[in-house]
């Protein structure tokens, strides 16, 4: 067995197998290991497999933890992940926006809220399995956040918001690896999770019924509203606009004789804007909420790579530093024309593999960042 003369660090294990490889590679790197699964959510119904809420994935990482020889706890982490994500998954879709409450619980919980539990558990650093790498710069010396060399899984979209003590903290594990390849490793470990699948759902939303999650949540009523075109003609009636969203043509409830596609949501009037689908294309967005890792910050127009959506291969495009209602934003002009922008997602910054930096995307210039997490 290697010696231990590395620093301690606190592995997140959701009991899958990145997490679980992830504290496996450091045990025989010689890291002092100490794996934590996080309760965030109370599992209701039926259990999913692979789901990161279930009691069985809380057996898992405890099996694994077992196997590989390390401490393990389970931190109950409920009451902050209800407030700084659910709470803000709900409201945001009074507000016209969809969600990414992924982003939410990486920025609040998993990088946030679990360092701090590992700082008082004298540790140097957390680590996860995500796919991704943690670079730094001699010039600069800052932080940086680099793609794996698993392209298929890379999940640098998903940690944008990473600060630069949290990037500093952080170590990932897998970022040279390719995913089945660490399934290979599981199983030559024995530790049973090799050919665990995996997770797509929203951990809190088993059934994928966001719409009816949001009904029960939130305090207010849902109210119907009207559809209208672009021209704010009226075309029909909705049951209201928790249940859609930028791009969607199905699900609409009311037939045109014509597709129609959703390209605007108008939380104040409830109305949900139609259009045909050259109407869902935009060349140009707004962002808010930004954090830099590559830069200390935007003070020049700059171009980059910019992806919209967690599984986009990014576009090129130019981002134009200012202000944006009472606060700082980016205008981010696109060299060809990019569909379905999303109020509530990321726009996510690159300049070759590193990240350049991030935010959340708006529908009004003006700023309405009401909900912002």
């Amino acid at each position: 067995m290697t010696q231990t003369t590395k620093p301690k660090v606190v592995v997140g294990m959701s009991g899958g197998v990145d997490s679980s490889m992830a504290a496996a590679l450091l045990k025989e790197e010689g890291y002092d290991v100490i794996g934590v699964t996080m309760q965030i959510w109370e599992a209701t119904g039926p259990e999913v497999e692979g789901g990161c809420c279930s009691n069985s994935a809380i057996d898992d990482a405890r099996r694994v933890a077992f196997i590989l020889g390390i401490p393990h706890y389970v931190m109950n982490f409920r009451s902050y992940f209800k407030e700084t994500v659910v709470d803000y998954f709900t409201q945001s879709y009074l507000y016209g926006e969809t969600p990414n409450p992924c982003l939410a619980c990486n920025k609040h919980v998993k990088f946030g809220e679990m360092l701090r539990k590992a700082r008082g558990l004298g540790a140097e650093f957390i680590a996860t399995g995500h796919y991704a790498q943690v670079l730094r710069d001699p010039n600069s010396e800052r932080f940086l956040l680099s793609n794996s060399a698993d392209a298929r899984k890379d999940q640098t979209y998903a940690l944008y918001m990473l600060t630069q003590e949290q990037l500093e903290h952080t170590l990932f594990p897998l970022a040279e690896y390719q995913k089945e390849h660490v399934r290979e490793m599981a199983r030559e470990r024995g530790l049973g999770v090799g050919d665990k699948p995996e997770s797509q759902e929203i951990c809190f939303v088993p059934d994928d019924d966001y719409a009816t999650f949001v009904r029960q949540r939130l305090e207010v009523p849902i109210k119907p509203g009207d559809f209208v075109d672009l021209a704010g003609k009226k075309l029909g009636r909705h049951e209201g606009i928790i249940n859609f969203t930028i791009g969607q043509r199905k699900g609409l409830g009311v037939t045109f004789g014509k597709p129609m596609f959703v390209v605007g949501l108008n939380p104040e009037r409830n109305e949900v804007v139609l259009g045909e689908d050259r109407d869902v294309y935009t060349d140009t967005l707004w962002a808010i909420d930004l954090n830099w890792i590559s830069i200390p910050d935007l003070t020049e127009p700059l171009k980059v790579k910019a992806k919209i959506r967690y599984n986009s291969t990014g576009a090129p495009a130019t981002i134009f530093p200012g202000e944006i209602g009472s606060g700082y934003g980016v205008m981010v002009r696109f060299d060809e024309p990019q569909r379905a922008v999303t109020p509530g997602q990321a726009v996510v910054f690159y300049q070759g593999n590193l990240v350049v930096g991030g935010g959340k995307i708006i529908s009004d210039p003006r700023g309405r960042d009401r909900g912002s997490k």
